[in-house]
């Protein structure tokens, strides 16, 4: 905190604006953790004395009620020990989600949308962070085949980063009039936003820009234009998209900064790599990994493949409670 401080009040600080804003912010978030642990302290002071009391006087009303907000501030407490984990350049910044639909069909696009749904769910109620739609293809009969969120908050991509993957589903088919088992898969993808300029570097003549009609919300008019932008990264195949405005030239912006940050993604995967490589710790995350696996039929249970990390109430977890996998994975990896 002090050498940041010596910086933000060097008399040079406004030479270079984006490097002195990221500063700030950089500043005002230690701030905020300090204060933050700082509350957490006198509040685990006061319940751990309150508990005492309720103890010697024996009321066990009291003491249960207590005993439940001393569990929910022990989460909030490991949340922001894991939040002293993110190391990473990029942790503290927003992040782009991408969800894909694997070979299937309606079984595939349903599975996404119910990806879609939870990670939604996980991000607005559980971090509250604010969560916006940047691209979305709706599926023929049902669910969706792609969708890309912007996640944004402190530490979004901290804490959505080792959900990229392959997440695979097992159910009964609500699709099949046989009631059989049908196993799905879907493709999990963050990458971080980054603030100011990135520096990677694109040429033109790499890109190749496709317009075409936005669907979805919007209304007729969105439907009227080519208003909506794809673009194909040709040396990495890495295809963006945006449709979240009106304007064509906003969305092709948006989509070459997503493409910015995908390129920028795979930059600090060969840095984690490089580093992994030295301490001799295999890196096996990527695009095509298999990371969990959602059983619903014959049993009910979700597991982690890397860590070994289980939960029965898959009810919960679809819902968005997803925080204990992620922190299994983040202890894991630490």
């Amino acid at each position: 905190m002090e050498e940041i401080q010596a910086l933000v009040d060097s008399p040079r600080l406004w030479e270079d604006q984006s490097r002195a804003q990221l500063l700030l912010k950089e500043k005002s978030q230690i701030e905020t953790s300090l204060k933050e642990f700082r509350e957490l302290s006198i509040q685990l002071d006061d319940l751990t004395e309150m508990i005492e009391l309720a103890s010697k006087d024996g009321e066990e009303g009291a003491m249960k009620d207590l005993e439940r907000e001393l569990l929910l501030l022990k989460e909030k407490i490991q949340k922001k020990e894991i939040e002293c984990l993110f190391s990473g350049e990029a942790d503290g910044n927003d992040c782009l989600l991408e969800i894909q639909s694997g070979a299937g069909g309606t079984e595939s696009n349903d599975w996404a949308m119910m990806l879609l749904r939870m990670y939604t769910r996980w991000a607005e109620i559980y971090h509250k962070f604010q969560v916006q739609i940047v691209d979305k293809v709706e599926g023929e009969e049902t669910g969706i085949k792609s969708c890309t969120l912007k996640v944004m908050g402190k530490n979004a991509y901290g804490w959505a980063r080792t959900e990229t993957g392959v997440h695979r589903l097992v159910r009964i088919s609500p699709f099949d009039a046989n009631a059989k088992r049908h196993t799905s898969f879907a493709k999990v993808f963050v990458s971080p936003c980054m603030e100011g300029e990135i520096n990677i570097s694109i040429d033109e003549k790499d890109l190749k820009i496709d317009t075409y009609r936005a669907s979805g919300a919007g209304g007729q008019h969105v439907n009227k234009t080519e208003s909506a932008v794809r673009i194909t990264h040709l040396p990495s195949k890495i295809v963006v998209q945006s449709q979240s405005s009106r304007s064509q030239h906003q969305n092709k912006a948006e989509a070459i900064q997503m493409l910015k940050s995908r390129l920028y993604e795979i930059e600090l995967r060969k840095k984690e790599e490089k580093v992994n490589a030295a301490r001799n710790v295999e890196d096996s995350i990527g695009w095509g990994y298999q990371i969990r696996s959602y059983v619903l039929h014959p049993y009910q249970m979700i597991k982690d493949l890397r860590t070994g990390h289980e939960v029965g109430n898959i009810t919960s977890v679809l819902d968005g409670d997803l925080d204990s996998f992620i922190i299994a994975t983040i202890s894991n990896n630490s």
